[in-house]
């Protein structure tokens, strides 16, 4: 079996094309990534899924999607119910704290019935970025709340849902996006917040979950650490602050290299993102040529990278017994337009 790069891709379409299965087999992604162009009906997902792993000869390998709930849920009505936005759980919760972390864990819980189902493995939640006022809306209700506790526990109680029902959380979007001022898909912003702020407000959440198996990057410039480099491509960033004061020693990838706030043609930020310091680097809008790019600069994943994959996927637990009918009723007692 050829050795995976350290790669996350996704595909064009609803099926692999014969130029994708043959790249995929020759290039070996470590994993792959599906967004809403690639979600027709039930069967369609689980032989796409199956189709993947099949190129790269692992039934193992990671499935990721961003399913969050609010206006991030990929899988959509029938295959999977409308959830609300974190920052409805964030609202229960400023009511009462119990209640909101158990409709966290209820919601993630919720998330890997409706994963699973289709073979999908692993889900770009929680989302532990702690807007301030002003920022952009690309978190917005996304978030749990403007204030770090609220993050922290909703945090918590959503990754541990989804690993109790067997699928990989992703903490996004380390080490803090909260305080970004323009949408990344779009263009690079800089946040220029004093070092001791972020440790603070920003940072608080990502180092009280620091323990979980993998997180993404933010392609934010954070100019009190290092004013020319986004975190992705920022060595300085990933190794003083993502790795030693927060503390994290997970899975690290990237963000999506489709979006315009990152430099450079694919192959250079390829190579910018595994020398900066990050496991795997993302490519998900599936475009061909993009991705040949991104495979000519990504090397095979080895050393404590490797090291770090592995102990990943250990984190996937043997499901709960909970009965999805039960716990359905009673997130409907919180939500009950997801009953």
């Amino acid at each position: 079996m050829t050795e995976s790069k350290s790669m996350i891709l996704g595909c064009a379409g609803k099926s692999l094309t014969r130029e994708e299965i043959n790249f995929y087999r020759n290039e070996c992604p470590w994993a792959f990534i599906l967004f809403a162009r690639n979600i027709g009906e039930t069967e369609q997902i689980r032989d796409l899924v199956a189709e993947m792993r099949d190129c790269i000869g692992r039934p193992d390998a990671l499935v990721f999607i961003d399913q969050e709930g609010g206006r991030v849920q990929r899988l959509r009505p029938p295959l999977a119910p409308n959830y609300p936005a974190g920052g409805a759980l964030g609202a229960l919760w400023r009511d009462d704290h119990d209640a909101g972390a158990r409709a966290a864990w209820l919601m993630a819980r919720l998330h890997a019935f409706d994963l699973l189902r289709y073979g999908i493995t692993a889900d770009c939640l929680p989302v532990l970025d702690v807007p301030i006022e002003g920022a952009s809306d690309v978190i917005g209700a996304r978030a749990y709340g403007k204030e770090p506790r609220a993050v922290i526990e909703l945090g918590r109680a959503a990754a541990e849902g989804l690993m109790s029902g067997g699928v990989l959380p992703v903490m996004k979007h380390i080490p803090g996006h909260g305080r970004a001022f323009a949408d990344t898909h779009f263009e690079l912003p800089t946040v220029d917040a004093s070092l001791s702020d972020l440790q603070r407000h920003d940072f608080a959440p990502f180092r009280e979950l620091n323990d979980l198996p993998m997180a993404m990057t933010a392609h934010v410039v954070y100019s009190a650490i290092d004013p020319k480099n986004p975190a992705t491509t920022s060595g300085k960033v990933i190794d003083e602050i993502i790795r030693r004061d927060i503390g994290f020693d997970g899975l690290l990838m990237s963000d999506d290299t489709s979006m315009k706030a990152l430099s450079g043609d694919f192959p250079t930020k390829a190579a910018s993102i595994l020398a900066a310091g990050c496991d795997l680097v993302l490519h998900c809008n599936g475009v061909f040529e993009e991705m040949v790019g991104i495979a000519s600069r990504t090397t095979g994943l080895e050393g404590k990278s490797l090291e770090r994959a592995k102990r990943a996927l250990t984190y996937i637990r043997k499901r709960d017994a909970a009965e999805e009918n039960e716990i359905r009723a009673e997130f409907a007692t919180y939500f009950d337009a997801v009953a």
